[in-house]
């Protein structure tokens, strides 16, 4: 999600490099990469934080802007416009909800609900930043869908439709159904945490109009995690 740039203010910063930017597609006004899990969508304010994706596209692209962030800890697509113009058009399109996005993970404990719909406000827990909290008096809306696709012994496969942007709202929203995403350092219990080596989110689906053309864009990534053998991903998606 939409997210504070690091999980943890006092984190060691230790990017992987290979490889250094996979890109899915590029044109003259966009590029869509897909986000491995440990580095920063855009640079830490930090000198030696600076590594991100957006820097790594500003090598070829200096004018690059963000439109849209994900976790540090969670993976996949992102797209970066190239231009000022560029980044105006999606920008808009990400503030007024025009795009979709579906993301995929694995979460504590047998689900007992097919689907389902969490609708529960969100904002930062000052007192532990850079968590975040149900907050029904000062929370902004964040509602999210979930189906739950596969369960195993002691855990669950879960696809997860954000109609909102909220910072950690997926991360947040699984732990208050009770399922935490695997791998969460923030919101999960130690065994929950320490089962996996990295969070178990990733960002597997990003539609959007093209910020030239208006055209449908739409793209898959398998999450760098095992999916159940039923599923496939590469062919979900959202209507927009």
């Amino acid at each position: 999600m939409n997210t504070n740039n690091s999980d943890n203010s006092t984190f060691v910063y230790n990017p992987p490099m290979e490889p250094f930017l996979e890109i899915l597609y590029e044109d003259d006004k966009i590029v869509v990469v897909n986000k491995p899990s440990g580095i920063l969508s855009v640079p830490g304010k930090a000198a030696e934080h600076n590594d991100s994706i957006l820097s790594r596209v500003r090598k070829t692209a200096p004018d690059a802007e963000a439109v849209h962030r994900l976790d540090m800890s969670t993976s996949g697509i992102i797209v970066v416009a190239k231009n000022k113009d560029a980044a105006g058009r999606l920008g808009k399109q990400f503030q007024e909800r025009q795009t979709r996005k579906l993301y995929y993970a694995w979460v504590w404990g047998v689900m007992t609900t097919e689907m389902g719909r969490v609708n529960k406000p969100l904002c930062v827990d000052w007192l532990n930043r850079p968590m975040q909290r149900v907050d029904y008096v000062n929370g902004r809306e964040a509602i999210t869908d979930y189906i739950c696709i596969a369960r195993e012994s002691d855990r669950s496969f879960v696809r997860l439709h954000p109609h909102t942007g909220r910072s950690h709202q997926l991360r947040v929203h699984m732990k208050e159904l009770g399922h935490p995403i695997l791998g969460d350092h923030l919101y999960a219990p130690a065994e929950a945490r320490d089962i996996v080596p990295h969070l178990q989110l990733h960002a597997g689906y990003l539609a959007f109009r093209h910020p030239k053309t208006m055209e449908l864009m739409e793209f898959n990534h398998l999450p760098p995690f095992k999916v159940p053998d039923n599923f496939d991903v590469m062919s979900d998606k959202v209507d927009i």
